[in-house]
């Protein structure tokens, strides 16, 4: 106590409620705090409980020690992957996100109280960490009860252990709490996460243990706090170094909203047991269309969900840099169905360096804990969220250092569109936008559905179900901001104009108008762009797509002399979707995205940004799209 208290200033009321508490461990040691996780008798298996009034002695969690690491579970279906609508914001802080008066009737600061009361009268445990990576985060801390070590623990695999006897005394810019039992006496057994802001310190009160609203999504939360106020921001996106055989290399950075393919753009190409590839099945004819490609390209990971687009690291030069905002990822492994099918993660997790942590996988004590038997939900079937966290250094051929992008690309899940039942699943295999397009499409970000990740309200539930399309908002990071969208929107603008040598360029996963493609579109197009040395495509190799809202598409894809068939790059082309059915699905997009852009025509929004979206609602063309942002082909 002592140490910690002489190396971090705290609030009064935070440094009071630790004072009172039983006991506090402050782990040397990530191994100290892994150990803690099974228990105060490091058991074999161990069920974190707490006493609520009226619901007697309840189970948040349970942890069963493997082979390689710990295999945590949750008793309710509910807790295993991200409530949407969890977020609060208790401060009075600009913000268009839920207030927590305004949702519960009064103010958080009652309920403030009431937890550090609570965590007073707990063993706690608490350390501290780097919120966005060790080497450019900022120093933060959590509070926790002793008996959830397994979320302190995976938080500090998240972002980065730090000892408290390494570093010098600080201001935590942010902290984290959790107080579990408070979802069941005071929020009605729902995931409830509240962001108090000040300019100095973001406090983020976790009521649940399943770590995707806090212990990841929350910290990115704080990021973009900070990144708002100091004129920079963390991306959702992952990128990858890709090197061709020809040792071409490219850097391609991919966004999207949940369900977008932002995990997949790490991953290499599925191929078929003779070694070729499946581009797509026709659903109407059930007609497989493959294509032979004899060596892939490498892929080196940069990074994997929060991309760092830290002030310090630009240079000027027309192009994003970026670094890892993480110090671990969270993986999620539900595409792992059997052994074998992805070697390199396999061996990592199944004989990691050091134990890992497991969520939603089942585990039983002394055996190994593998990625691919997940655990079941109530219904019989798979969790379709399982997760590992995993230290990026443990990740094969990881790239640690800053690094410049290339192309950005952005991905969207796109139903099948056919003549009889006609969608807005028309984009082509890969489209070539400029900049004000590529501000648009991440305006909007429009989440597709069976998405694993997160649950949906009834309402987006039966819009997704009939074809509807729902948007994951601002840079599809806009779930985790505390902010407004139109800060947000201007932030995301400049960013996009100040890389004025950066390609942008659309593709979809799931369905190309009438055929099946899952991601191995946006694995072709990762693989096309870097054989053409950093996405390099000659003008007249474009044509305007039918929709403006797609930019260009292109008139031929060759990979290894083979070319795509040129219906995948025009859908309106194939026979079982046609001019109609493509306009069709054409004007509901294009009406979609009038609709959610109305939203941002305020008078805090940058006028460039207000000409482009008034071009969108005056059905512009691509050339007027152009004439307001540079391309840069």
């Amino acid at each position: 106590m002592e140490l910690l208290l002489s190396k971090v200033d705290l609030p009064p009321a935070v440094e009071a409620a630790l004072k009172a508490a039983p006991s506090i461990t402050v782990p040397r040691t990530r191994a100290e705090l892994y150990e803690l996780s099974l228990g105060p008798d490091g058991a074999d298996t161990f069920d974190v409980t707490y006493q609520v009034p009226d619901n007697g002695v309840v189970t948040e969690a349970t942890v069963v020690r493997c082979k390689n690491g710990i295999a945590v579970n949750y008793p309710e279906d509910y807790i295993r992957r991200r409530d949407p609508n969890c977020m609060r914001i208790a401060d009075d802080r600009p913000t268009d996100k839920p207030r927590f008066k305004d949702v519960h009737g009064y103010d958080f600061a009652s309920v403030k109280q009431e937890t550090l009361d609570w965590l007073a009268t707990q063993d706690l445990i608490v350390v501290p960490f780097k919120a966005g990576g060790l080497t450019y985060g900022s120093l933060s801390l959590a509070i926790v009860p002793a008996n959830t070590a397994f979320f302190a623990t995976a938080l500090v695999d998240l972002q980065g252990w730090v000892s408290i006897e390494d570093v010098e005394p600080f201001s935590p810019r942010s902290i984290m709490y959790a107080a579990p039992p408070f979802r069941h006496t005071h929020f009605d057994g729902k995931q409830i996460v509240v962001h108090d802001r000040t300019e100095t310190l973001h406090e983020i009160f976790a009521y649940n243990l399943y770590p995707g609203p806090s212990a990841k999504k929350g910290v990115f939360s704080a990021l973009l706090d900070i990144g708002e106020q100091e004129g920079w921001l963390t991306a959702h996106a992952s990128s990858v170094r890709v090197t061709t055989p020809y040792d071409n290399e490219t850097v391609i950075m991919h966004e999207g909203a949940s369900g977008g393919g932002k995990s997949e753009m790490c991953q290499d190409i599925r191929r078929q047991p003779d070694g070729r590839i499946l581009l797509g099945t026709n659903v109407v004819s059930n007609e497989p269309y493959f294509i032979n490609l004899g060596e892939s390209s490498q892929l080196a990971p940069v990074t994997d969900d929060m991309t760092l687009c830290h002030i310090s690291l630009q240079t000027g030069n027309g192009k994003l840099t970026v670094a890892d905002a993480e110090d671990g990822w969270f993986v999620r492994v539900d595409n792992m169905k059997t052994y074998g099918e992805d070697p390199n993660f396999e061996r990592a997790v199944i004989h990691p360096d050091e134990p890992l942590v497991f969520f939603n996988i089942s585990g039983l004590p002394g055996a190994t804990c593998l990625p691919w038997e997940h655990e079941p939900d109530s219904n019989g079937k798979p969790c379709p969220n399982p997760r590992v966290v995993i230290p990026r250094r443990m990740i094969h051929d990881v790239v640690s250092e800053p690094t410049e992008i290339d192309v950005r690309t952005f991905g969207a899940r796109m139903p099948a569109c056919t003549r009889d039942n006609p969608t807005y699943g028309i984009m082509g295999m890969m489209h070539i936008v400029p900049p004000a397009l590529a501000w648009l499409w991440r305006l909007i970000a429009p989440r597709g559905d069976k998405n694993p990740s997160i649950g949906e309200s009834a309402e987006q539930t039966d819009k997704l179900a009939h074809g509807g399309l729902v948007s994951e908002g601002v840079g599809s990071y806009w779930p985790f901001s505390t902010g407004t969208k139109v800060a947000a929107a201007n932030l995301l603008l400049k960013q996009l104009m100040d890389a004025d040598r950066t390609r942008y360029v659309l593709t979809p996963n799931q369905h190309i108008g009438a055929y099946k493609v899952g991601f191995t579109a946006e694995w072709l197009t990762r693989e096309y762009l870097a054989r053409r040395g950093g996405g390099k495509i000659r003008q007249e190799q474009l044509t305007p797509a039918r929709c403006a809202l797609f930019g260009y598409a292109l008139k031929e894809v060759k990979i290894d002399g083979q070319l795509i068939r040129p219906t995948f790059l025009q859908p309106e082309n194939q026979s079982q979707v046609g001019f109609e059915a493509y306009d069709a699905g054409a004007k509901i997009l294009t009406d979609f995205f009038k609709a959610e852009l109305a939203q941002f025509l305020t008078d805090d929004l940058d006028p460039l940004g207000r000409a482009i979206i008034e071009v969108c609602m005056k059905d512009g063309s691509l050339e007027d799209y152009e004439a307001l942002t540079s391309t840069y082909l």
